[in-house]
């Protein structure tokens, strides 16, 4: 079975077709910069002109990073504050031909971990956090999503944990990954004592680079890395929209 999926980021928005039987992408995906300023109308062509280029007409997954409620959009941490209350799902229908799927950009990564990667079979509390412009959580509880969890912004130390421990604050402050790995650390120590887990999957496109910084943790959950990486928010999409549409 195929799907579609389109991870809106605030870097980049991404899409692909996707193998829903393997849980990978076919082909090569389409990467476009995010538009700047980040606003909802520019980003709505952006996410038709990757689904029409690939000829897709069906049913079409779509990932926010934020809170969505029926495909509206409640916050904008890494986007412009112009998506708040905007209908994400509504823009996206009104350029492409199919139906559309709208959910956290988060939650979409952890449903393809645990359908095809690092959380497959597993039970109990597992959360996917990822790594990029900010923070990403998702939460599963015995393989079921708790939607729309925020545990980028839980305070570490006075600030929102992404703001010294997401990728894109390693980058800025050109961190070394044993320094940014001291953060991370901190700021799953704090996570680790309001969530409990019994795993911990770490995504977003640092994830490739685990060797270099998940051992250096010092959690008492397990923590591995993602399996799909950077391609799950796509895959995740695409198996939400199908599976939705089936429910």
């Amino acid at each position: 079975m195929q799907g579609f999926g389109v991870d809106i980021g605030g870097s980049g928005i991404k899409g692909c077709l996707v193998d829903l039987d393997a849980g990978r992408l076919i082909g090569e995906r389409l990467r476009i910069e995010t538009p700047q300023p980040s606003l909802p109308e520019p980003v709505f062509d952006v996410v038709a002109r990757i689904v029409d280029s690939f000829g897709w007409t069906e049913r079409v997954g779509v990932t926010f990073p934020g809170v969505l409620k029926s495909g509206v959009a409640h916050t904008a941490a890494n986007v412009d504050k112009s998506w708040l209350g905007t209908d994400l799902a509504a823009g996206v229908a009104e350029r492409i031909p199919g139906p559309v799927e709208t959910l956290n950009d988060a939650d979409a990564a952890g449903l393809a971990e645990m359908r095809y990667g690092a959380g497959r079979g597993r039970n109990g509390v597992v959360l996917m956090l990822t790594f990029g412009t900010g923070i990403g959580s998702a939460l599963f509880v015995d393989g079921r999503l708790v939607p729309n969890t925020e545990f980028g912004h839980i305070q570490v130390d006075g600030e929102d944990g992404e703001t010294r421990a997401s990728a894109a604050a390693r980058e800025r402050e050109e961190l070394s990954y044993p320094d940014w790995a001291l953060r991370v650390d901190r700021y799953l120590d704090v996570l680790e004592g309001s969530v409990w887990p019994d795993l911990i999957i770490v995504g977003g496109g640092v994830s490739k680079k685990a060797h270099k910084w998940v051992p250096l943790l010092s959690t008492r959950t397990p923590v591995v890395p993602a399996e799909l990486q950077n391609d799950a928010g796509i895959v995740g999409a695409a198996l939400a929209a199908v599976e939705r549409a089936e429910a």
